[in-house]
């Protein structure tokens, strides 16, 4: 009865929220279609937007004036924050933002606050950040999952501590080194990875400056953060000089719910940024990383016709001219195929042509057309491959494999003990909803390596 009473009061306090938040939208000039509603019954996560009526592509579902969005600009602090913004640089540009956060959710005066309040713990987005070290080496093992995550719990401290408590601490008026911790920042780079914006940079015909492009700093955009992600969307942001616009890009039924897109992103991208994933197999987006080291490691089985030596020295030269340290393939095939195109011909040149490589410094007019590459390392060209070049990648592609498995052997798809519990749906839904989320990344990714076997052998 005390959980039933709990749970209830937890439905409460959700509602009387959201009523806050509706309100207060209302109030800061924000516009939302009569045809669509907020809730958080119905949709897949603590809250979202469902279709009340038939919705037409091309309905604009709301519209936020730019005065309701929430940046370093916007914030209280937005004076501090302007005065010290040669202090507040980071490899990020998160820091201001997380400190005009960090003032506003603390502040009972905050502008914000009806907005702010619909979390009232951050930790429940769940991050992979907030579990266990041991979770996540075990149940997210051979995704990439805990090595990024390592990375950001070490850049969340440096940086609180060389950039953030030296500014907080100076003003006093605004933050508190008591109240303002390096958990509660942690906290809010959750935040802001879950739910956060950035405006793309105006278009440029120039690609080749694309790289040099700095991004836009995060903003928070009140109602857009509602919507949850899938792949196959209906929703998009637009952005418009006056305001931001949810748009309908295709129709929408009465009673379904409206979902925006969050980028193409695999289902290990889904769980490290924003906490949730897409039930295998439905992301089409889904990826799988193999390291240029494996396709190393694997050459060292195959018997070319020139010393070992060679081979080291083709690593060292790889490693000095490539800049990606992972192949990465999709569903329906390798979506870095240029640099595999690269490594591949590389470890198999012959003394001689590999000199002549090296005195040229790489492939002075390369005939490849990126058409002809593209399709060569899509499903359809993987087993029109040179034999060798196959067995690389089958070679690199079980190496993989083995990082999933405490034994580091590779079993067959058939066998493989995920695959058997995704099937079992009455032990699939007796697990927690991180090992749910866990094995939904895991075999989303060994089905793609499963299928490269294939492919290649």
């Amino acid at each position: 009865m005390a959980t039933e009473t709990k749970r209830a009061k937890v439905v409460e306090d959700r509602e009387v929220s959201l009523d806050r938040f509706l309100a207060w939208c209302d109030q800061s000039g924000l516009k939302l279609s009569e045809k669509v509603c907020v809730c958080h019954k119905g949709t897949v996560a603590e809250y979202g937007m469902l279709a009340k009526e038939d919705i037409e592509e091309g309905e604009v579902l709301f519209t936020v004036p730019r005065e309701a969005i929430l940046h370093r600009g916007s914030s209280k602090v937005s004076g501090v924050l302007d005065k010290e913004k040669n202090s507040l640089e980071s490899a990020s540009s998160w820091v201001p933002l997380l400190l005009a956060l960090l003032h506003e959710c603390t502040s009972s005066q905050s502008y914000w606050s009806p907005y702010l309040s619909l979390w009232n713990d951050f930790r429940k987005l769940d991050h992979p950040m907030f579990w266990s070290k041991e979770e996540r080496d075990t149940l997210l093992k051979g995704t990439g999952i805990p090595e990024a995550v390592n990375m950001d719990l070490d850049k969340i401290h440096k940086e609180y501590s060389n950039v953030v408590l030296p500014l907080i601490t100076k003003y006093s008026q605004y933050w508190a080194p008591d109240v303002h911790t390096v958990d509660r920042y942690t906290n809010l780079v959750a935040f802001v990875m879950a739910y956060s914006f950035q405006e793309p940079n105006e278009e440029d015909d120039d690609e080749d400056d694309e790289e040099d492009k700095t991004p836009n700093p995060p903003m928070m955009v009140p109602m857009a953060d509602m919507l949850n992600h899938v792949a196959k969307h209906n929703a998009n942001l637009e952005f418009t000089p006056g305001s931001l616009k949810m748009v309908c890009v295709r129709p929408i039924c009465k009673g379904e719910e409206v979902f925006n897109t969050y980028g193409q992103m695999a289902n290990w991208q889904l769980l490290h940024m924003y906490g949730f994933t897409e039930p295998f197999p439905s992301n089409s987006n889904d990826t799988v990383d193999i390291t240029v080291r494996n396709f190393y490691t694997a050459a060292k089985d195959i018997k070319f016709d020139f010393e070992p030596s060679l081979l080291d020295e083709k690593w060292r030269m790889l490693n000095q001219m490539e800049r990606n340290d992972v192949i990465i393939f999709g569903n329906q095939g390798c979506l870095t195929d240029a640099t595999l195109n690269t490594i591949l011909k590389v470890f198999c040149m012959s003394q001689e042509e590999f000199l002549d490589f090296k005195e040229n410094e790489g492939w002075e007019d390369d005939d490849d057309d990126e058409d002809e590459i593209s399709l060569a390392f899509s499903n359809e060209g993987l087993q029109k491959l040179k034999t060798v070049w196959k067995k690389l990648i089958h070679g690199a592609t079980r190496l993989t494999l083995c990082c999933f498995t405490e034994s580091n052997g590779v079993v067959g798809r058939k066998e493989d003990p995920d695959k058997m519990l995704m099937e079992d749906k009455e032990a699939f839904a007796k697990l927690s909803s991180r090992r749910q989320r866990a094995l939904h990344v895991r075999y989303g990714q060994k089905s793609i390596l499963y299928n490269l076997l294939e492919l290649t052998k």
